[in-house]
């Protein structure tokens, strides 16, 4: 256990914030080293990104993050960012009481987010880079994953799959994307849920991240299913506060496309140190492999399920929604002992 003296906090933030008190270490990513320390007396969060590659980068997106956040109107979102040390990879920030969820979480989960994607806009080009969606290296995953239990894409489905890809790159939109809006990452105060941890923040479509509902936060190890009712309730929160915050309606289109890229993505089956360079769908066939609460064939035939219902009446994905029906039932005849992804977080 570090003593204060020990504790990466220069005198940079000294000068500005006086010196820390008490630190105690908190949970964190590999990635990261986070402490609970006293500043004048009060409570603050200290975080450094350790080390390693990409480490620069995400500190960078954390800290444009925060401050884009930190211009809602209103309640926060974020934590106050209360000073940095880029040298050093510090943030300090405001530390906050997190209570347990309520049943239906979701609601203000939504509405929180769409606050967050709100924030941003088109003179915030720059500061974060572009989502990046699927590739066609995806697709050819994905069809091979189909070929090999038994359910060959058509042609059809195959030109489908590539037209997505290229529709979902250049989805338009300048929302601030969280990156990874997970359980864990969602702060449930008394004022209302504020998000934390922006290392994989971009500028993009909210639909991208409203997918996260339906099919089951691809990108964190808590997947969770809502019910049909709270799914509704919580979709409409998120699109009254965009309402709200901006004035303008979201589009009707464009969710299913964020649904259907979810699914293609094998990175979306394994946590992020081990995203790039593996076919994780080319293991499906061959292994299964627990991550969070729940097993990667799980993730799988949740997100098949959502794909054939939300791309009913998709005319740009009919035949994409079928392949998706047919290879769900083939994981489940292939694999009868697969449940259903948890209704609950932890």
């Amino acid at each position: 256990m570090e003593t204060a003296s020990q504790l990466p906090f220069g005198e940079v933030l000294r000068d500005r914030l006086g010196p820390p008190a008490h630190p105690s270490v908190l949970e964190s990513s590999p990635r990261s080293r986070v402490w609970r320390i006293g500043l004048s007396g009060r409570p603050a969060v200290l975080k450094q990104l350790v080390e390693g590659p990409g480490a620069d980068e995400r500190y960078a997106r954390e800290v444009a993050a925060l401050r884009i956040a930190g211009r809602a109107s209103g309640s926060p979102i974020v934590p106050a960012l209360l000073g940095t040390d880029p040298a050093e990879r510090v943030l300090v920030l405001e530390h906050l009481d997190h209570r347990p969820p309520a049943a239906d979480w979701t609601v203000g989960w939504a509405a929180a987010l769409a606050r967050l994607h709100s924030t941003a806009g088109p003179g915030d080009t720059g500061a974060l880079p572009r989502w990046q969606g699927p590739t066609g290296a995806d697709v050819s995953s994905f069809l091979a994953l189909a070929e090999t239990l038994g359910v060959p894409g058509t042609p059809d489905a195959r030109d489908e799959l590539h037209a997505l890809v290229e529709r979902l790159d250049r989805a338009e939109g300048t929302a601030l994307l969280h990156g990874d809006p997970c359980p864990g990452n969602d702060l449930h105060t008394p004022d209302g849920v504020r998000f934390i941890d922006f290392e994989q923040a971009s500028l993009g479509s909210g639909l991208m991240e409203l997918a996260y509902l339906r099919v089951g936060f691809p990108t964190c190890w808590c997947v969770t299913r809502a019910a049909p009712a709270l799914l509704e309730r919580a979709e409409a929160a998120y699109r009254a506060a965009w309402h709200a915050e901006t004035g303008t309606a979201l589009p009707d289109t464009g969710l299913a496309d964020a649904c259907a890229g979810w699914l293609i993505r094998g990175d979306a089956l394994v946590e992020r140190a081990r995203r790039g360079g593996t076919d994780h769908l080319a293991r499906v066939p061959h292994e299964d492999w627990t991550w969070g609460t729940a097993t990667a064939r799980q993730r799988l035939a949740h997100r098949l399920g959502v794909v054939a219902g939300t791309s009913a009446g998709h005319g740009d994905l009919r035949f994409l929604g079928a392949l998706a029906a047919d290879l769900r039932r083939a994981v489940l005849d292939r694999w009868p002992t697969v449940r259903p992804v948890p209704e609950r977080r932890p």
